[in-house]
């Protein structure tokens, strides 16, 4: 009998930092979502999340779900812009609690 594959992922909680120009998204500081598993995205009860600054952030996600040498700048740098120049809406990603999930679960 062998044991079951394992993947450990941190859980993400993506933050609405600031907004430095125009909102035009309704997004306001302090809005987010959460991703859990491998590929969970979750809103508060009634919250929304701009389709551009999810677009711009969606690539990041996997890579800090997992540990990062503390040298990667990804492992330092926390910040992702929204795309809309005019809007400058800024992202921060926070990791969470760390688990364990058997891989073939996982997307």
């Amino acid at each position: 009998m062998t044991d079951d594959p394992v993947t450990t992922l941190a859980d993400l909680r993506v933050v609405v930092d600031r907004i430095e120009g125009r909102s035009v998204c309704g997004l306001r500081p302090g809005d987010s979502f959460t991703v859990t598993r491998s590929s969970e995205l979750r809103l508060p009860d009634g919250g929304h999340f701009c389709l551009y600054a999810l677009a711009a952030v969606l690539p990041l996600l996997p890579a800090r779900q997992r540990a990062l040498d503390p040298d990667d700048w990804l492992a330092r740098d926390c910040e992702v812009a929204c795309p809309d120049p005019e809007e400058r809406l800024v992202m921060r990603i926070e990791s969470g609690d760390v688990r364990a999930h058997r891989t073939d679960d996982l997307t």
